[in-house]
């Protein structure tokens, strides 16, 4: 057993009265419906990734709507590692989510200017029935793709809500993606429609995008785009103009398009379980992007179910969670509403004006579950900054921090920084799957650095690279899922013989899903540790570990250090692998030789010599991905002599040119004044 992995898992939450009540009446139904004696959320578990009767059991607790009862729980599908599930059954996506038609508020939208404003389930489905009859009247059909390039914002929400009650196929990226970035997923998939924002405000800065719109524009039209339909100032809420429309092909206005409304009902057609709801986006760095198809009962389900049993929601609770569009995330904060809670999407920075401010917004909006990330929450403790002495945060429930681990010092900062009631979780999953393989368990303590439990009914384990499970050892290894779930992708766009599809997820273990993600099991707790990329795992001289390990002991530098970055290097005339640090320092502040002699005590000191890495390095910018993670395999690969062509995932691309030096990392060593470089003999 790795003991210094779990040094700091120490117990930070117990659930008090009332945590865990949605888990435990699940339980109680499961036991009375077929006679069993499951005592905890352990049992709960097994139970659901043994017997497919819990996928039964979970949509009548759930209350899917549907129209048309389905034949069978699961039958063999296209590829024999992705069946098909609910057989025969017929429902909607949209109808589940506006199940409501009250006045009671579904939607609350904010820009970071100050505005702020809420729409009713009455509301929302008023304005998704307009939109919809629109699209019906200018010819969207089932299985046809809608696209759009759009902030966090209430037209998203309709947008997304009114392709799915058609039966269309709805799919996003954030206004801020680059032209290629944009062009790299939509030539893929080929959309009827586009909406985009034309006029966007983040940091406090305007963004005219028409220039990109139409560069887009003329690309898509040719591969099938019937009509680019342009989205008003997000800052001053102004149509574009005629002249504007003339520089877009095939555009129009919003309120033109809108015209065509001939005042029709809101129909939701009924389809298939799997019938294809989105399409998310893989993070790859280089290449193409694959386009991840998920059903919509998978994504309904599996989304309800998190949002209901691990967070609690009723029709009291309001979800924040801070995304972009083109997130898995966006999706999940949408099953709030199927649960007849209210969503908050916000369009902006959470530093503009300031970040005490948006901290006093949270709290105003009686937030009860807040989504965060872990990159936010070290910037917020780095500035010196207590949400709980800005705000009370009376009605804050559950904080989530995701997109990256959540490190145990940051564990323990968060808890006592809102409040030390508020269940704290780090789930973890993927775009791939639209769900997470581990999750929070408010029936369960929190452990600092630790996610609790694994997610009911996905099967998760951990393999060594023979394909031993190895969960029970304490040693880390493949997070891999070995019983197939509702949220199995249905396939990759164009990859009609499901090869792609089984190349990146089954071919390293037949038959098993193998994520990509290296984690090892606490044995004492049982909680769940992600340590980083399985491809990007540190491996000098045999010694195997997560990048995640050495993020937790940097944390004790954030007043100096800004953010930091692990990789390995093996250029092809190394013998081993070395491990570099990056680090990429604060305003005002510089590495130092006596500062990276720290980093090196602390890391020795907290982990092991083996730990250490060979290098530390100031640099100027650290390369993340449109969702904010940081991009560990790509310089990885710079640094050991590959040459990479950025794809439009990687926000800051420029970055990665700063890498290219360090092939030559003895010469640059000898140069910078840090680190000790030994002479050749």
């Amino acid at each position: 057993m790795n003991s210094h992995l779990f040094g700091q898992s120490r117990k930070i939450w117990e659930p008090q009265n009332g945590h865990g009540s949605r888990l435990n009446s699940l339980r109680n139904m499961i036991n009375r419906k077929h006679g069993l004696n499951l005592k905890d959320y352990h049992d709960l578990h097994k139970y659901s990734v043994e017997d497919y009767m819990f996928w039964q059991d979970l949509w009548e607790y759930l209350g899917i709507i549907y129209s048309v009862p389905a034949t069978a729980i699961v039958e063999p599908g296209r590829l024999p590692e992705i069946p098909n599930w609910f057989p025969g059954a017929r429902l909607n996506y949209a109808e589940n989510i506006l199940f409501r038609n009250d006045d009671g508020i579904a939607v609350t939208a904010a820009r970071e200017f100050g505005l702020v404003e809420h729409y009713s389930f009455r509301q929302l489905r008023g304005h998704v029935r307009r939109m919809a009859a629109a699209m019906r009247a200018h010819g969207l059909r089932v299985g046809d793709r809608v696209a759009a390039v759009i902030t966090n914002s209430f037209s998203a929400v309709v947008v997304a809500l009114a392709t799915s009650s058609i039966g269309a196929i709805y799919t996003s990226t954030a206004a801020d993606m680059g032209t290629q970035g944009i062009l790299d997923r939509y030539r893929q998939i080929q959309p009827k429609f586009l909406f985009f924002d034309t006029e966007v405000v983040y940091a406090g800065k305007t963004f005219d995008l028409l220039t990109k719109i139409s560069e887009v524009a003329k690309d898509l039209v040719p591969r099938g785009l019937q009509h680019v339909i342009l989205l008003p100032s997000t800052k001053t809420g102004k149509e574009v103009t005629q002249e504007q429309t003339a520089r877009v092909s095939n555009s129009i206005a919003l309120s033109d398009f809108l015209k065509e409304d001939d005042g029709r009902p809101l129909q939701f057609e009924q389809l298939p379980f799997g019938q294809p709801l989105y399409i998310l986006y893989s993070s790859g760095t280089s290449g193409p992007p694959k386009c991840i198809i998920h059903g919509q009962g998978g994504v309904l389900m599996q989304n309800k179910k998190e949002i209901a049993l691990v967070y609690g929601c009723t029709f009291d609770d309001c979800y924040f969670q801070y995304t972009t569009t083109g997130w898995m995330m966006w999706p999940l904060m949408l099953s709030t509403m199927a649960l007849g809670g209210r969503i908050l999407v916000y369009d902006g920075s959470p530093f503009h004006p300031s970040v005490e401010a948006f901290l006093k917004f949270v709290s105003d909006q009686g937030v009860t579950i807040f989504g965060t990330s872990p990159r936010f929450l070290t910037e917020v403790q780095a500035r010196g900054i207590l949400p709980s002495q800005l705000a009370s945060f009376p009605s804050l429930r559950a904080l989530m921090s995701t997109g990256a681990p959540l490190t145990p010092p940051m564990f323990e900062w968060a808890q006592a920084a809102f409040r030390k009631d508020v269940f704290l979780t780090s789930p973890s999953g993927g775009t791939d799957i639209c769900s997470s393989f581990i999750t929070g368990v408010p029936a369960m303590p929190v452990y600092a650095g630790e996610t609790q439990g694994k997610s009911l009914g996905v099967k998760t384990q951990i393999f060594d690279p023979s394909g031993n499970d190895i969960e029970a050892s304490g040693q880390p290894g493949e997070l891999v899922c070995t019983r197939p779930h509702v949220s199995l992708p249905i396939g990759f766009w164009g990859d009609e013989d499901g090869k792609k599809l089984r190349a990146a997820y089954f071919d390293t273990y037949p038959g098993v899903w193998r994520q990509g993600d290296f984690i090892v099991a606490n044995p004492v707790t049982k909680g769940l540790i992600i340590l980083g990329r399985s491809d990007g795992v540190l491996n000098p001289s045999g010694v195997r570990f997560g990048s995640a390990e050495i993020y937790t002991v940097m944390d004790q530098f954030t007043e100096v250090i800004d953010d930091s970055l692990c990789v390995g290097q093996r250029r092809s005339t190394d013998k081993d692998e070395r491990v570099l640090l990056f680090v990429k320092m604060r305003p005002g502040h510089h590495l130092t030789a006596e500062l990276a002699d720290k980093i090196r005590d602390a890391i020795r000191s907290a982990l092991s010599p083996r730990h250490v890495p060979a290098y530390i390095f100031e640099t100027a910018a650290i390369p993340y991905t449109v969702n904010n993670k940081k991009i560990e395999i790509a310089v990885k690969q710079i640094v050991s002599g590959l040459n990479i062509k950025p794809s439009g995932t990687v926000a800051n691309p420029e970055s990665l040119d700063l890498y290219y030096k360090y092939r030559d990392i003895e010469n640059v060593a000898q140069h910078d004044g840090v680190n000790r470089v030994k002479a050749k003999l």
